[in-house]
């Protein structure tokens, strides 16, 4: 049986101990920071929908609480695009991002074949919180197309919102 010299061992603890050292002057310089402000300006987005949002909106474990779930999509532009182009198969509606995309459909007297993602970014009803992606099996169609339809959907929201003031 081979024997180690004493020398190897004694080197070979000191290299434990330095490494030990290191990681507790390593780890006792994470403590510094405890009593550091976090500048909220600085991480703020100042652009788009989440210029909008208020500072006591709510935190990340609200998404576990279940509580304040709120739509930020009209509801109108919502349902408008769902009637519009009832002719396409949704295959997937988030109201909370404001997305509806769809499969491939022909419409009513029609003989191509589209399919649309639909993306309202905004509470108002505004056309700029509108956009409507189309496209074909070959391909994009045109955006006369894309706007005729975008027409469509803005001026069936507008009735909506008409007939829900009667009432």
């Amino acid at each position: 049986m081979e024997t180690i010299p004493d020398g190897a061992m004694t080197l070979s603890r000191f290299k434990i101990f330095g490494l030990t050292a290191a990681c507790l002057v390593l780890l006792s310089g994470c403590g510094g920071f405890k009593n550091a402000t976090l500048d909220d300006e600085a991480m703020r987005v100042k652009g788009g929908r989440e210029r909008q949002v208020a500072a006591d909106d709510g935190s990340l474990l609200d998404a576990f609480r279940g509580a304040k779930d709120t739509v930020k999509v009209n509801r109108f532009l919502w349902t408008a695009s769902l009637q519009v182009l009832d002719f396409l198969p949704i295959e997937a509606a988030d109201p909370f991002t404001g997305v509806i995309s769809t499969g491939y459909g022909t419409p009513p007297g029609g003989g191509q074949a589209y399919r649309a993602t639909i993306l309202i970014s905004d509470p108002a009803l505004d056309a700029r919180a509108l956009n409507v992606a189309l496209q074909t099996r070959g391909g994009p169609v045109d955006a006369a197309t894309e706007r005729a339809v975008e027409d469509a959907i803005l001026n069936r929201a507008r009735q909506l919102r008409i007939n829900a003031a009667k009432f």
